[in-house]
């Protein structure tokens, strides 16, 4: 089993270095995307601060987001929007309950608590027919039927991803297995945590979903092709878009104009490639109702959350 793997052992490393760098590091990475402005806009403009949920490591997310504040900044003159990346669910979460962020992306379940902390839903992100869980497990492992992971450990980024955690602890659930006694569940903090548990046969399967698994098939495609999708979730809403209720309106309003219409544009487009996305949608607290349901049902039968 590890044999394939010392075969792949250039592209073991340079991974698991972005992979310490990424979590040891995370507060230097927060810090390494900076807008630049002339001094001129700086003096003038308010500093709005935007969170995006761990969807990837903070390195590779400031990569892929950092342009689209980038394009905030040169059309919104009069403001200044400074993006931060998260090491962790945990250390998204307190932040976005605790106000700091101006503008959010949660995932949908912090979507909805968001609203008991000050914020409001003003968009999403379309696609939502990608978003679904999947389990991964090692082409070698043996593992035929849901049946066979009893007894065996499970990885996830976090207890509070949805499509990556909730969905794919449903899925099981919902083919025979009991999620709290049958198998060992293992929270690591990230995507990229749960497809390597998966890759180093230190888990059985690992749960992720469809985005950070076609990045990692996409760089590391001699590691991914050591790895299958065994089963997929049925998909639900995509990320959230939220604003703090006390911003300006004519920002917040310009703000989510110009997500809006990144797929009306030639640059937007190329923005939204990076995600990738076809486009971001208006959205309301109406809107993730079928969230709110799904979680219902998932703190009946699985684990109680809060919603």
């Amino acid at each position: 089993m590890f044999n394939s793997i010392h075969r792949n052992i250039s592209g073991w490393v340079m991974l698991a270095t972005a992979l310490l760098l990424a979590t040891a590091c995370g507060k230097q990475e927060e810090s390494a995307y900076q807008p630049s402005l002339s001094p001129r806009s700086q003096s003038q403009a308010t500093e709005y601060v935007v969170g995006i949920h761990p969807l990837h490591n903070p390195q590779r997310l400031m990569d892929v987001y950092g342009p689209i504040v980038d394009y905030m900044n040169s059309h919104i003159p009069e403001a200044r929007f400074k993006l931060e990346a998260s090491r962790n669910y945990g250390e998204f979460e307190k932040k976005l309950y605790a106000g700091h962020f101006d503008f959010a992306m949660p995932n949908p379940y912090q979507t909805i608590l968001s609203l008991k902390h000050g914020y409001r839903i003003f968009g999403k992100m379309d696609d939502d027919e990608v978003f679904y869980g999947i389990i991964l497990i090692r082409k070698d492992s043996g593992i035929r039927e849901v049946a066979d992971l009893k007894g065996k450990a499970v990885a996830y980024p976090a207890e509070t991803a949805v499509a990556a955690t909730m969905m794919p602890q449903y899925y099981l659930h919902a083919h025979g297995i009991d999620v709290n006694r049958d198998i060992e569940n293992r929270y690591v903090g990230s995507q990229e945590s749960v497809i390597m548990d998966v890759l180093l046969g230190h888990v059985a399967a690992g749960a992720t979903w469809p985005v950070p698994w076609e990045a990692f098939s996409a760089e590391y495609p001699d590691l991914a092709s050591q790895l299958i999708v065994k089963w997929k979730t049925k998909p639900l809403l995509n990320n959230g878009w939220v604003a703090r209720k006390n911003i300006p309106a004519a920002v917040a309003d310009r703000f989510a104009q110009l997500l809006f219409d990144l797929n009306q544009s030639g640059q937007g487009k190329a923005l939204l490639e990076r995600l990738p996305l076809s486009r971001f949608e208006p959205a309301t607290d109406e809107t993730y109702r079928p969230v709110r349901d799904f979680l219902a049902i998932f703190s009946k039968t699985i684990r109680r959350v809060e919603y």
